[in-house]
């Protein structure tokens, strides 16, 4: 097995073994005794050494953590470490007591410490403390005892790790476990400089990255949290993690993790689908991935030119895990080698009566002109890798899934102009071919692996590649109608559609009332993006400048006193050279932005007396406006910077900007820019607001 370096100027990784495997530590059902008995055999076949007792769900692990277990339980996890030890996997016991434990109090530290001695009466060596998903606001008993939390967790986990004689293995899951929980950020955590300067050096650190679902894991990222920590972390790592969306499954490959990791970490645990079965993937991946020769050693797969990383392709390893797990499907046996009861069956006595009384007859030939038989075709490599391209990552869908979005929103998108224009009939025909091929795919793909044998593995499966097939099958409808292929599709197009025609239930109801719903979806339309232009003022545009004036005049409904900047707007007063500028869109000019370099004679001839000293300071005028239209503020900054730099190069120290009370609008503008400020300005109008900046 891969033995980790240390990097230089780093903490180091440690001396004691890689720690590799999986984590059983989602929300839902636990695995079965005998699921995980078969992933230890796995994880023993691919080179991983380590499972992480910690289903969020059992209990006694979590809620009742404080309740010893009974004898029938005893013996079950009783074999199920002697059953890790049979396959060199090292059995991590952790324990989640941050529900509602009292720190403070030495009753609840000696029910954690009976807990954990019970464990390791049953062969138990390895142990854990997990704090995660837990309130942070300590009772007040613990806040007159601990200057923090982090204090209170650190001194429980440090004492409990000195009872235990400091076992060679003993994890910390801290409450701030990943960069996106840190206040204000890694570097500067407080909790995270205390868990890494007080907790025990012996103890490791489990860390899933920038976010609880990390997308990408960079070096750079790890060097800084190992800093703080002190000590290389554990990768606990959820990226194949569904059990935050029932309809969710992960069938990609373990990636966008750089091998360049591997020396700078104490060791990685996935967190995979709460399912059993279809976690062949993300496991098997995942030893590839641990594989990979950093130190120059032989390589599992080639990589080929177009690798980022020299030492790990995730579709390579995809390939292997996918070429292995067809002869799972293909097997009448369970995947691990336990044979299956109706398989194993033996005939204890002569008397038992066969299940089938058909045995003597002939097989079934359908006559003339009658159905063929059914005979399911055998399922293939494409097969699974049309299923892993379907459900594969969290943040990405695999070729062929984005491919069939692609095609759908250009033929959506296209079918009226394809009914009008002849050129574009055929482009748009043979695409909703190929559309359609690629679904009956998908069709295809659904019998076959409906037909495996291995059963255990389709019914994890089936509620997903139910759900997938008949999404695919109202789109193949869908596109069918805009073709003209036959009527609407009842279930398609109808406005009262049977309950299996539309997702989502409650949930899906919520979620698209809300102003975010869809935006964070793998395929999105792009965004309209309005083209603007900034330009020099011209005569010429002294009409539509007014326009606009006008027009927010009125929607505004301003009123006197009158402004130096409103005579500026209006055509009364002329800019001075090379400042003004006009924003112009595709309909034609939508906003402008006019300066004075030196406002104080416009002032003095319309306002009368002004502040001298005012003037000194901040000389220059500046009147900037844009329509409703112009959602996007960008192009209005952009303008106002030019401005101001024109302003500047042409000797001013500052600018204001005269604003009435009621204009909320361009307020909030100025505003937000962070640099204008308002200033106090004698003799001005009741209803006038001065806003300036230095330049």
């Amino acid at each position: 097995m891969l033995k980790p370096g240390s990097a230089e100027g780093q903490p180091h990784a440690g001396t004691g073994r890689f720690i590799s495997g999986v984590v059983e530590g989602f929300y839902g059902r636990p695995w079965t005794m005998e699921q995980r008995t078969e992933l230890f055999e796995r994880e023993q076949k691919w080179g991983l050494n380590t499972y992480l007792y910690a289903p969020k769900d059992d209990y006694k692990h979590r809620m009742y953590w404080r309740e010893l277990y009974s004898a029938e339980e005893a013996d079950q996890l009783i074999a199920l470490i002697s059953a890790a030890k049979q396959h060199d996997v090292e059995f991590i016991y952790a324990v989640s007591p941050g529900l509602d434990i009292t720190f403070s109090n030495p009753k609840e530290v000696a029910a954690l410490k009976r807990k954990l001695d019970q464990v390791k009466e049953f062969g138990c060596r390895s142990f854990s403390l997990l704090f995660d998903d837990i309130e942070t606001e300590m009772c007040p008993a613990d806040k007159q005892t601990f200057s923090s939390f982090a204090h209170a967790q650190v001194a429980i986990t440090n004492e409990v790790y000195q009872h235990l004689k400091e076992p060679e293995t003993f994890l910390f899951c801290p409450t701030d476990y990943c960069a996106s929980f840190c206040t204000p950020n890694v570097s500067q955590s407080s909790y995270l400089h205390t868990v890494g300067e007080k907790l025990l050096p012996g103890i490791d650190i489990l860390w899933t990255g920038p976010k609880v679902v990390s997308h990408k894991i960079s070096v750079e990222s790890i060097e800084e949290v190992s800093s703080v920590l002190k000590r290389a972390p554990v990768i606990w790592d959820n990226i194949h993690a569904n059990d935050y969306d029932p309809q969710r499954l992960f069938l990609g490959p373990y990636k966008d993790r750089p091998t360049e990791l591997i020396p700078k970490l104490k060791g990685v645990l996935t967190n995979p689908n709460c399912e059993f079965y279809p976690n062949y993937v993300a496991i098997h991946t995942l030893a590839t991935w641990c594989r990979s020769p950093v130190d120059g050693g032989p390589r599992d797969v080639e990589m080929g030119e177009e690798e980022q990383d020299p030492y790990y392709s995730p579709q390579k390893a995809l390939t292997l895990a996918l070429t292995d797990w067809l002869q799972e499907f293909m097997s009448k046996e369970q995947p691990g080698g336990t044979c299956r009861p109706t398989a194993c069956l033996k005939k204890e006595s002569s008397d038992e009566e066969p299940m089938q009384t058909d045995m003597g007859e002939a097989a079934y030939v359908p006559g003339p002109g009658e159905n063929p038989l059914y005979t399911a075709e055998p399922l293939t490599l494409d097969d699974l890798k049309l299923l892993s391209d379907l459900f594969y990552l969290p943040y990405e869908h695999g070729t062929t899934a984005r491919t069939m979005l692609q095609e759908l929103d250009w033929l959506k998108n296209n079918s009226q102009a394809a009914a009008v224009e002849t050129d574009k009939t055929a482009e748009w025909c043979a695409r909703a071919q190929q559309f359609d091929d690629l679904c009956d795919g998908v069709v295809q793909m659904f019998n076959r692996l409906s037909n495996a044998p291995n059963r255990s593995i389709l019914y994890d499966l089936y509620n997903y590649i139910c759900d997938i097939k008949s999404g695919v099958g109202l789109a193949r409808a869908y596109v069918k109608t805009l073709g003209g292929q036959g009527r609407p599709s009842a279930h398609v197009m109808n406005s009262d559609p049977e309950p299996w025609g539309f997702r989502g239930g409650l949930s899906g109801e919520f979620q698209r009332m809300l102003p975010g719903h869809g935006n964070r979806d793998l395929f999105r339309h792009p965004p309209m993006t309005v083209v603007y232009s900034i330009r020099p003022y011209c005569p010429e545009d002294k009409m539509e400048v007014q326009r606009i004036f006008r027009e927010m005049q009125r929607a505004a409904e301003m009123a006197q006193p009158p402004l130096v900047s409103d005579s500026l707007s209006e055509g009364e007063i002329s800019p001075s050279p090379q400042c003004a500028l006009v924003l112009e869109d595709e309909i034609g000019v939508c906003g402008y932005a006019l300066a004075l370099v030196d406002a104080k004679p416009a002032a003095v001839k319309i306002q009368g007396a002004v502040s001298e000293k005012a003037f000194e300071e901040f000389p220059s005028l500046v009147a900037i406006q844009a329509l409703p239209r112009v959602t996007d503020p960008s192009p209005a900054k952009r303008m106002i910077g030019q401005l101001l730099s024109s302003i500047k190069s042409s000797g001013s120290r500052g600018v204001f900007c005269e604003l009435r009370q009621s204009d909320r609008r361009m307020f909030d503008f100025y505003s937000k820019l962070g640099s204008f400020k308002p200033i106090q300005v004698d003799g001005l109008p009741q209803n006038v607001l001065i806003m300036a900046t230095s330049l």
